[in-house]
């Protein structure tokens, strides 16, 4: 049965359908940049979905063909801040509430529709799976008004892509179209606009083939273990993987694999 849940708040919109949750920024008229009360809602968006353990994978987006998002609104208040003002009271979670965030279990995908800029870019840099059209165009262009990218976009950045592809970007503020930054590593896949929505789904439905409990590990293991070797990572008893160890899940994937069908995952 197919469950629909959606809503709209603060120009954000969240729509939640069989277990996949989509998050639009829709600022169309400055290009999906966010604001401080669009800042605040996608924060408030990212901890419902922490705890709905229903939402088995979430796809970020921006509406409208021009721009995934340009971040922060230059046009807002927001802007009249000094650098060391805007320093002190950054987000712990990171732009847009996601591009530092650790405590998410769920996949995200990036659909980059066209620009992700600045902020926009610590957003793609804070998913999982990164999809794009070929028109898009990626980069932290802070240093040419002046600023920084200091919501993990330096730090996310230079430990996503080689040292000097990163560096490359950050010391020029420049723009990369898609294919550049798959040639990086960066972005899974480059698609056609008119591709974009099939792709992204093709993405979906591979993470919905796997049992939730250990989709919900592994990205628990990846993001709370970054800081250890992959030895002490392994030895780390996280939550979600003793849970996945322990699962129902885990006993109907092998007695699927068995009896030579499709796995109905319980989720538990």
């Amino acid at each position: 049965m197919s469950i629909t849940v959606e809503e709209r708040v603060d120009q954000v919109t969240l729509d939640i359908t069989d277990g996949v949750a989509t998050v639009t920024i829709d600022r169309q008229h400055v290009l999906n940049a966010v604001d401080g009360a669009t800042h605040a809602r996608l924060n408030e968006i990212w901890s419902q979905l922490e705890s709905d353990s229903s939402v088995r994978a979430v796809v970020v987006t921006g509406a409208g063909p021009r721009a995934f998002c340009v971040g922060a609104d230059m046009s807002a208040d927001a802007v009249d801040k000094t650098g060391l003002e805007y320093w002190a009271g950054l987000d712990p979670n990171g732009f847009g509430g996601l591009s530092l965030r650790t405590t998410l279990d769920v996949p995200v995908i990036a659909r980059v529709n066209g620009y992700a800029l600045g902020g926009g870019m610590e957003i793609v840099l804070g998913a999982d799976i990164v999809v794009a059209t070929s028109d898009a165009k990626f980069g932290l262009t802070e240093p040419r008004v002046g600023r920084l990218a200091l919501d993990g976009g330096i730090h996310q950045l230079v430990r996503r892509v080689p040292y000097t592809q990163a560096m490359g970007m950050l010391l020029t503020g420049r723009k990369a179209d898609a294919a550049e930054m798959q040639s990086m590593g960066l972005v899974n896949e480059v698609v056609p606009a008119d591709q974009l929505d099939t792709a992204v789904r093709r993405w979906v439905d591979q993470i919905l083939a796997c049992a939730p409990t250990s989709v919900r590990a592994v990205k628990q293991m990846v993001t709370q273990t970054a800081h250890l070797s992959a030895q002490e990572a392994r030895g780390l008893r996280l939550p979600a993987l003793m849970a996945a160890l322990d699962s129902e899940d885990s006993a109907e994937g092998v007695r699927a694999f068995q009896e030579k069908r499709p796995p109905v995952w319980p989720g538990r």
